[in-house]
């Protein structure tokens, strides 16, 4: 299958770190390299993922995406496995994501939802079935094709070199999750897979101001994918297995 790359971006978050740290350590499969992104973190981040012997890359540009890109860019894997600062993979993960990637049908990306932890029973059931559920239903209904979980995803190497001039990588205020899986190029496909198991933090929804920032960024990276490659427009591209690239319009 060739080497995986495990990518983890990070802001301030080292307590969450160290535990993801952790959880990889205890791999079946192990990373061949795991990158950890700070994004200008002023606690211990850089300590913590030193200490793991993690690979540090710094990314000044604040925003998720510009540090997903940065990760993703430095990475030397086959596979670009990525995770947030607060995902607690399975011991099996990254065994899984090789052994669904190596599968006959060669997907380009891999992905599923995450099993959320903290909080409370309700709040936990709130952001699974309806929060990630409706992310995984609406949105897989615009793209023809389940979209990719940031918390819980790997997309070939190859691929995210064809992708990375294409993507809005320097745009903070996008979920690069959601903008990378709308300029996934004709042929290009995405499987969900449900052996991918990984606990999620619940903290987005500790307070009604986190979860609407959330949303409200959602909602601007929906809008702006609209305007540039419509969804109508997108599934007859991919349906048609069209060549010609698609990029923005505007980055």
């Amino acid at each position: 299958m060739g080497t995986i790359s495990v990518i983890v971006p990070s802001y301030n978050d080292a307590g969450f770190l160290a535990e993801c740290l952790e959880a990889l350590a205890r791999q079946s499969r192990p990373a061949d390299e795991v990158i950890v992104v700070d994004n200008g973190s002023t606690d211990a981040t850089a300590a913590v993922a030193s200490a793991a012997g993690a690979r540090l890359v710094h990314e000044p540009l604040r925003g998720i995406w510009p540090a997903t890109a940065a990760g993703f860019d430095a990475a030397s894997g086959d596979l670009l496995a990525r995770l947030d600062a607060d995902s607690l993979p399975a011991a099996d993960w990254i065994a899984e994501i090789e052994r669904r990637m190596a599968a006959d049908d060669r997907p380009t990306a891999v992905t599923d939802s995450g099993r959320f932890y903290g909080g409370n029973i309700v709040v936990r059931w709130i952001a699974r079935n309806i929060y990630l559920g409706g992310y995984f239903t609406v949105i897989g209904v615009l793209l023809g094709h389940p979209p990719l979980f940031g918390s819980n995803d790997a997309i070939r190497a190859d691929a995210w070199a064809e992708l990375r001039d294409i993507v809005h990588r320097d745009r903070g205020d996008l979920h690069d999750d959601l903008d990378l899986s709308w300029w996934l190029q004709p042929g290009m496909t995405v499987v969900r897979d449900r052996r991918l198991i990984v606990g999620v933090s619940s903290r987005p929804f500790d307070t009604v101001a986190q979860l609407a920032r959330r949303l409200r960024m959602a909602f601007h990276t929906i809008a702006l994918e609209w305007r540039e490659w419509p969804p109508l427009e997108r599934r007859a591209d991919r349906r048609t297995h069209r060549t010609q690239k698609r990029t923005p319009s505007t980055h």
